[in-house]
């Protein structure tokens, strides 16, 4: 194979499967691919993964080659084309980690917030007669509804719903007590 056989040339037999000619345009082109990649890029490291990307499908690619331009205007595009695609994943991976990190600390700051209202929920209700705290624990805890629960605790239907009311007029008499964290706590 003649070194000064032109781009154009081997590009052309390349398509058309000269492993050859293939190698040739690699060692003539790889590092100016490196280059325009890098240019854009700005990072070497994937900048060398652009460009052992483009040249990994260069075989492909050169099928749809028709030879209206240089080859080297050509290859420019591909490269200038595969280093901005890279930088558009690398921004949009960026933002979606950015976004999780929101979530992440959104969802920090709710558990927090639910710990501490749940914290707060079991402060007060230590603080209601034993059979009050065992409706609650039914009820609320269990979901029970008042009939299973009046069964449960051998007491009258209407029982359970006047100790449910009396455990809401409760907790509301706490909260408003607790300089409104108790009001978010039953929120």
């Amino acid at each position: 194979m003649v070194e000064t056989e032109q781009d154009e040339e081997l590009a052309a037999r390349a398509a058309s499967g000269d492993a050859d000619a293939f190698r040739l345009l690699l060692g003539r082109h790889y590092d100016r691919v490196f280059r325009v990649t890098y240019s854009v890029l700005r990072d070497q490291s994937e900048a060398e993964d652009v460009t052992q990307d483009i040249w990994a499908a260069m075989p492909k690619k050169l099928r749809s080659w028709r030879g209206d331009a240089k080859f080297t205007s050509w290859l420019h595009r591909i490269a200038l084309n595969a280093a901005k695609d890279s930088l558009r994943r690398s921004a949009s991976q960026a933002r979606v980690v950015s976004g999780y990190a929101e979530v992440e600390a959104l969802s920090r700051e709710a558990s927090l917030d639910t710990a501490k209202r749940l914290s707060w929920l079991q402060a007060a209700l230590d603080t209601l007669s034993e059979d009050l705290r065992a409706t609650a624990a039914l009820t609320l805890g269990e979901q029970l509804n008042f009939a299973e629960a009046a069964e449960i605790l051998g007491v009258a239907e209407g029982t359970v719903a006047w100790r449910m009311s009396e455990i809401r007029r409760l907790l509301k008499t706490l909260a408003s007590n607790d300089n409104g964290f108790g009001q978010e706590a039953l929120a």
